[in-house]
Formats: C-alpha cells, structure tokens, sequence
C-alpha cells in the first residue's frame, strides 16, 4: 500500500507508507532543489561554509574532540535548521514564489510553535553533549587531547580504547537519534504548515514511524548517509546533501499526514 491509499489508522491517523516510497521522496526532493536551485544551494552553501568555521573554531580552542558528538548531534538539530526548505517545497507545490524574502515571510506566522520545537530539541542536544563528555573522560580521563586532527583520528581508530569509545558513543548515539528522528520525522513541516502545538506534531510523528516502521528506518538510514556524505567531504557535500533531505522531508509529511489532524488549530 503507498500514501496515496486509503487511510488504514482512521481518518485522523498517520497514512501507511510502502518501503519504495523514501526513494520517492528523494526524487521528488531533488525536483524540488532543480527547481529552485538559488534558495536550495545557497541554504546549504551556508550550513556548509558555517560547520566548516565550526570546526576550525573547535580546533582555535582546542575542543577538537568534541566533533563527533557534535556531528551526531546535527541530525538532532537537523530538522529545525531547514524549515526554510519546508517552506520553499511548499511554495513549488502551489505555484508561488520561491524567493528568500517570500520563504521567510512564510515561516513567520510559524515561528513561534518552532521555537517551542527549538528548545526542545535544544534539550535534547544539550544532554546529548554531556553524555558524549563523560563518555570522553570514561576512556580517556581528563588530561590534554590532541589538537592535530591526524593525531585525533589516530587516537580514535587506532587504539583499543579510541574504537571501543567510538563504539560506544556510537551506539548510545544512535539510540538518542532514532528516537528524536521518531519524534520529530514529519513534526517540523507540521508545524511550519500548521496551527499545531509541539506535542501534538510529535504524537503524529512519532505514530507515523511506529506504524510505518521498515520505511521510516530506510528513510533514517539515508538521512545519515547523505549527512555522513556531507560531512566527510569536509562539508562541501552538505551545499547539495543538506537542501535535498529539506525538500524530500517535505514530500515524506505530505506521505505520511493526512489533511486532518488532531490539535489543529487549538496552537
């Protein structure tokens, strides 16, 4: 069954989905970013060029070892950062402008239940932070880190301790972000569209990865694929990589929400 079928969770409840259909998205995301190519490359030339400064400014004070968590944590925050791809996805589908000052006009009305999503996730971010320290200093105490990238990439994948640490930290991560991404899959776009509160949007989202579970795990995996591709391209990638998850987002709550939720209006 594929999201353009009738409703199987009841006329308020998440559409069903089939495990093709995230290739769909992409594809339909990747109209979306040949179509408006100004918006969609200059969204991600600036997530690119930002993270590469984040990264040299890690390495200034000396805080290199906290870039894998903070790579792990974009995907936390992943989400709230392209609301501006939402927006421009939703303008190509009912033939308005796509212009930087019109998407901005158009997340205005929005902004306040994102920033509500915001903190949340900001939360979230924050604890992942402190658990990826004390992860830190588990294995390796607290005394000086290498500054020298080399050095630190040595460190990590090169002793026993480094890959027993990666492993870890990689395990507790995933979990973290498995169930962020359940919470907030479709939840952003929601609430961009939407007179929604926060909590509503996540319910629905959290329901349409339960319901849609193979799917949305495929649909998981390619997000960090291509957020992994992004990164390891020392973020050029992230100029094509960021922009086409923003508009295949977009196409994936158009799948998997009906017209009529629940909470709407009630923000």
């Amino acid at each position: 069954m594929t999201a353009t079928d009738v409703d199987t969770k009841g006329a308020s409840g998440p559409l069903t989905i089939s495990v093709d259909d995230p290739w769909l998205w992409l594809a339909a995301g990747w109209r979306d970013l040949a179509k408006a190519p100004r918006l969609s490359l200059a969204y991600g030339a600036i997530f690119s060029f930002g993270s590469l400064g984040f990264v040299s400014g890690l390495i200034w004070l000396d805080l290199l070892y906290l870039l894998l968590p903070l790579g792990a944590g974009f995907m936390l925050v992943g989400p709230i950062l392209a609301i501006g791809l939402y927006e421009g996805s939703r303008r190509l589908e009912v033939g308005e402008s796509v212009g930087f000052f019109d998407v901005l006009n158009g997340c205005r009305e929005s902004l306040p239940r994102i920033m509500w999503a915001g903190g949340g996730l900001g939360l979230v971010m924050f604890a992942w932070m402190q658990i990826a320290a004390l992860l830190f200093m588990l294995f390796f105490g607290d005394g000086h880190y290498p500054s020298e990238p080399h050095l630190m990439f040595e460190m990590l994948f090169y002793s026993p301790r480094g890959l027993a640490f990666v492993f870890v930290g990689t395990s507790i991560g995933a979990v973290i972000a498995f169930v962020v991404f359940a919470f907030s899959a479709v939840s952003m776009p929601l609430l961009m569209e939407r007179d929604v509160d926060f909590i509503a949007a996540g319910k629905i989202s959290f329901d349409a990865v339960r319901y849609n579970l193979r799917p949305m795990l495929l649909w998981a995996a390619l997000i960090g694929l291509f957020t992994a591709t992004g990164i390891v391209t020392l973020f050029l990638g992230l100029i094509i990589c960021f922009p086409l998850i923003g508009h295949s987002t977009w196409h994936a709550y158009r799948a998997l929400v009906p017209r009529e939720v629940p909470g709407e209006g009630q923000a």
